[in-house]
């Protein structure tokens, strides 16, 4: 059931022609729902937004009007979709239940999980963990657009992170800083300008700062480079890897279940894909699946084997 102050706020929103304040508050109130148990009613909430034909599913939020920063992007992942090791699982499943318990903890004078620095290679998980986050929480994901945050101007870059972090403490969602290397090198590197440092400074002191009920999340793909200093800062650091056998095993039985021959998945498969990362045997089991739709046959091994050196191909013309 929706708060007064909830309805008031959608009755602001709808003559303000609000349209990102109207969707917060509406997942606000799905996200109650989920909260005392109404998963129902909560789901059905979230998809009469998620179907609306108003919504830009990939939206870019004006702060003030004027900046281009945020792109907001629907989520439809589940927790059950993603697949890491059992200790980022688990880290991931203490995030949310902090979240859901977040007033409780307050009330006792500690703060809920809510700034997450996730660090590994490109393809294993970081971005689709933040989906997982938003989808779970019910809340908005909000995709820091690093190219129009970065200026040449002294001081505009630092001006718009705070207007980020203003979005931040207003409305309520899961912030990405993803590519995050662009701000948070370390200051003490050799080819660092004095205006990243500012920056990285700015950053540092707004996130520090924040009390918001947001969820923030930083990825890198080369945490080796960055600040010290950055890593105190956050709740929670995770660490991606590529998938090992049990975690390959696992995402070809959930991506090519019902589409296969008995006979595909067997340990050769498996280990031809060790090395691969997590969106790389995902794209091959997707051209697998393309292949047995558009020629009417279930998928064999030979089939699925030729997809999975496909992928690795691709490293040997990069590596070339």
């Amino acid at each position: 059931m929706a708060t007064i102050e909830q309805i008031k706020a959608l009755i602001r929103a709808h003559f303000d022609s609000n349209e990102e304040k109207f969707k917060t508050v509406v997942l606000q109130i799905a996200a109650h729902e989920a909260k005392v148990g109404h998963t129902a009613s909560a789901r059905e909430i979230k998809e009469i937004i998620q179907n609306s034909k108003y919504v830009n599913k990939n939206k870019v939020v004006a702060l003030n009007n004027r900046l281009d920063i945020l792109e907001q992007k629907m989520t439809h992942v589940h927790i059950s979709d993603l697949i890491v090791s059992v200790e980022i699982e688990e880290k991931i499943k203490r995030v949310i239940n902090e979240y859901h318990k977040k007033d409780l903890l307050r009330k006792n004078g500690l703060m809920n999980r809510s700034k997450l620095l996730l660090a590994g290679d490109p393809g294993t998980g970081k971005t689709m963990t933040a989906s997982v986050i938003a989808n779970e929480l019910y809340l908005p994901l909000y995709v820091i657009q690093f190219d129009r945050l970065i200026t040449k101007y002294m001081g505009e870059t630092s001006a718009k992170l705070r207007q980020v972090f203003d979005q931040i403490k207003e409305i309520r969602g899961v912030y990405l800083f993803d590519e995050f290397d662009a701000i948070g090198s370390d200051r003490n590197l050799d080819n660092d300008v004095g205006e990243m440092r500012r920056i990285l400074n700015s950053f540092l002191q707004n996130l520090e700062d924040d009390e918001s009920y947001s969820i923030i999340i930083a990825a890198t793909n080369n945490p080796r480079i960055l600040d010290n200093a950055l890593f105190r800062r956050f709740d929670d650091v995770m660490e991606y890897k590529n998938p090992d056998i049990e975690q390959i095993t696992r995402l070809f039985k959930m991506k090519l279940h019902g589409k296969a021959s008995n006979d595909i998945f067997t340990d050769d498969v498996y280990k031809l894909a060790q090395g691969l990362n997590h969106a790389d045997i995902v794209k091959a089991c997707e051209e697998a699946v393309k292949y047995s739709i558009l020629e009417d046959r279930l998928i064999t091994k030979n089939i699925l084997l030729n997809y999975i050196k496909d992928r690795k191909n691709h490293y040997k013309y990069k590596e070339a």
